[in-house]
């Protein structure tokens, strides 16, 4: 559907199954770090912004998420971490920042931050982000990206919830090699946040249109 901007590559690693997946913990060398950004294309506010301030929260995570390292799942209760690569913020942060870039591109609302601009803002958009790991897949050299995120959209004045919804996304990464997972992660992410967006804006009664391209 929509496509964002992955940040450019550097040096790759193949990984080899769980035998590379297991070497952890090595803080001294140097990491690749990558970020997946809003889509460059999305749902696009028709007409005047609405007069409203929209404050994006941190989305709540697992301690397996909430970090800097690209999880990998060798299997379901097995948790392990690229050696080589890390995000360039902690993931939590990092889908915060792709919302609110959306929904300011978007042109829905007056103002779209991480604080509000005054004593507090109008709406808050909170989430959960319950999944965002890669599986590896059963006899294949790939793996299935999974992204889950539950949001709501609270008015601010007495904490009551609007509207929410679960938005998820998956794709496959045809190997285990640094460049194929996180281009199978930014896929995935892409579509959820181009969901979010559009429905943040017609939750708010904001016409939108579909795929024009953002300036």
């Amino acid at each position: 559907m929509l496509r964002s901007a992955a940040a450019a590559f550097g040096a790759f690693a193949l990984l080899s199954g769980c035998t590379a997946l297991g070497v952890l913990d090595q803080a001294t060398a140097p990491q690749d770090a990558y970020q997946l950004q809003a889509p460059a294309v999305g749902p696009v506010a028709r007409g005047r912004p609405r007069a409203e301030d929209l404050v994006v929260e941190i989305p709540a995570a697992s301690g397996a998420i909430d970090t800097d390292r690209i999880l990998i799942r060798p299997q379901t209760t097995q948790v392990q971490y690229l050696p080589d690569a890390r995000w360039i913020e902690p993931v939590p942060e990092m889908i915060q920042s792709a919302l609110v870039e959306g929904l300011e591109r978007s042109g829905g609302f007056r103002f779209v931050g991480r604080k509000p601009l005054g004593a507090s803002g109008d709406v808050a958009l909170v989430g959960n982000l319950v999944d965002f790991h890669a599986a590896l897949v059963p006899e294949t050299d790939g793996a299935r990206i999974e992204v889950r995120l539950t949001l709501r959209l609270v008015r601010e004045d007495d904490a009551a919830v609007i509207a929410s919804r679960t938005f998820a996304a998956g794709d496959a990464s045809p190997d285990t090699s640094t460049e194929a997972l996180v281009d199978a992660y930014d896929r995935a992410t892409t579509r959820v946040i181009g969901e979010a967006v559009g429905w943040v804006l017609q939750q708010r009664g904001i016409r939108i249109e579909v795929g024009v391209p953002t300036q």
